[in-house]
């Protein structure tokens, strides 16, 4: 009887296989880093043979530990960083170009130009999405417009794209020798190029920007079996598909209109349940398909995507080597009460939402001889609980709703300083779950409900538990100045470039 699903869950820095058993414990975890290639600056990619290669790693790896073989698996999941764009030979099963990340901004002058007739959301009230370099669909336009042969070999049908979920499940179930070329709805809800009413590829965004339609993947649901893998996983269903955020609101079980988490990773991701009718935004965030269980009706949710927020505990570590390791920078922030009056904007390749401001960069305001390095780490945690506030104001002018809460998860929910800052800034508890591992746990849940290894959603609803809940403690005087400098500190990051 098989007594695992398995997950293998893509990053935008690495690539790990977690093993959950039926009460949707972690078992076994392997990973393995990736390489970051930055050619020009704002080009970001990666490598999609090394991230392939990887993924065969990690779940050898998680399968030696756990001391299991294939027949004990029910199930696969995947979920993956979103709007990451590869192309490929469908013959030859090789990338003709480097999967360009989703941090890329080398489409801007595409977004521009698109933007030019209707502006930034002209194609909003059928996609969600203002048009932006974050999405797949302009990426995919410039890598057919800028490659040698790229636009000729996809109108003779020779190419394949998609991103990372498609390129994985295609060469688990066989690449070139019968791989299958599928996406699941929340990915493809994140490429401009798909109608959130109809869940299709609209012709007239395909037209528009240029894209022929052989070469993308079926739209599927989020969780039913696409096919069989092969090779390790031999006879395995390929049973869900979900972009990282939408899987991380399915593991923290937020499968009520209303419910909402937050993950904190390399950029912060903030979601909201808001039931089966998408609700188009005015205030900058995005409608995005939360997840489709088969045949069912889709859930909805908006979403706030904040482009850098653990990258910035990163870039003190490499770029300015105030920390030897990021765990560090907690205990560096310690060594001071507070953020001696300074501000950090991470706007290294511009403001996503709620601003969506391509032109804006990064600053540091507020310097005084007073500042030090704890300063520094201080406002470096402190710009991911300021960001995360103007998501939440955001929704809450969207929907009127006043959340009572918010489910976080992610690398940096373990810094326990920047918690509690979050809970200030916020005014609402912030709970953290026992099982962290919440992106995993989601795809694990798609693909276990495809399958049968649990029966339906209040199953899953049950085997969510909190493991530490922080409660706000500021005075309201103090958050509401703090929070003031910090929209002022955003407003000066505007119209740097132009």
């Amino acid at each position: 009887m098989p007594r695992y699903i398995v997950v293998i869950d893509q990053g935008t820095t690495s690539t790990r296989c977690i093993l959950f058993d039926h009460t949707g414990r972690a078992g076994a975890i392997a990973q393995a880093e990736h390489r970051q290639f930055y050619p020009k600056p704002g080009w970001v990619e990666h490598d999609p043979l090394e991230i392939w290669r990887n993924a065969q790693a990690v779940v050898a790896e998680a399968l030696r530990r756990a001391e299991i073989e294939a027949g004990e698996i029910a199930a696969l999941g995947v979920a993956n960083q979103r709007e990451t764009l590869v192309v490929w030979n469908k013959a030859t099963g090789n990338p003709i170009y480097p999967a360009i990340v989703w941090q890329d901004t080398r489409s801007a002058e595409i977004c521009e130009r698109l933007s030019m007739e209707g502006g930034q959301d002209r194609f909003r009230a059928r996609t969600g999405l203002p048009i932006a370099t974050y999405f797949s669909g302009p990426k995919l336009q410039w890598l057919l417009d800028n490659v040698k042969e790229a636009r000729t070999q996809a109108e003779r049908s020779e190419l394949l794209c998609g991103t990372i979920d498609t390129w994985l499940i295609w060469n688990l179930t066989g690449g070139k020798d019968g791989g299958i070329h599928v996406t699941d709805a929340t990915n493809a809800s994140r490429t401009l190029l798909m109608n959130l009413e109809t869940l299709a590829w609209d012709e007239d965004l395909l037209a528009t920007m240029n894209v022929p339609s052989s070469i993308l993947p079926t739209i599927r649901s989020s969780s039913e079996i696409y096919g069989i893998a092969k090779g390790i996983l031999a006879g395995v269903p390929v049973a869900a598909d979900l972009g990282d955020q939408q899987a991380a609101l399915l593991g923290q079980a937020c499968f009520d209109a209303g419910d909402a988490k937050n993950t904190y990773g390399t950029g912060c991701f903030m979601l909201l349940n808001t039931g089966p009718r998408p609700v188009q935004s005015r205030h900058g965030l995005i409608t995005t398909v939360a997840y489709r269980f088969g045949s069912a009706a889709p859930v909805f949710a908006l979403e706030g995507s904040i482009a850098v927020t653990g990258a910035l505990v990163q870039w003190l570590r490499d770029n300015l080597g105030l920390i030897r390791t990021s765990a560090e920078v907690e205990s560096l922030a310690n060594t001071v009460e507070d953020n001696g009056g300074i501000y950090i904007v991470p706007a290294f390749s511009g403001l996503f939402a709620p601003y969506w401001r391509s032109d804006a960069r990064g600053i540091v305001v507020g310097l005084t001889r007073y500042v030090n390095k704890g300063h520094f780490a201080r406002a470096a945690l402190e710009a991911t609980a300021y960001q995360t506030r103007d998501i939440v104001e955001a929704m809450r002018q969207e929907t009127g709703l006043d959340l009572d809460g918010l489910k976080v998860d992610g690398g940096m929910v373990v810094n326990e300083t920047l918690m509690q800052f979050q809970a200030d800034i916020l005014d609402i508890p912030v709970s953290r779950p026992i099982v962290t591992e919440t992106t995993a746990l989601g795809a694990a849940y798609a693909a276990g409900l495809a399958v049968g290894f649990w029966s339906d959603i209040g199953e899953l609803r049950g085997l969510w538990k909190n493991d530490k809940e922080w409660r706000p403690r500021m005075s309201p005087a103090t958050r509401e100045q703090l929070y003031a400098g910090w929209k002022k500190a955003i407003m000066r990051t505007f119209d740097w470039l132009g």
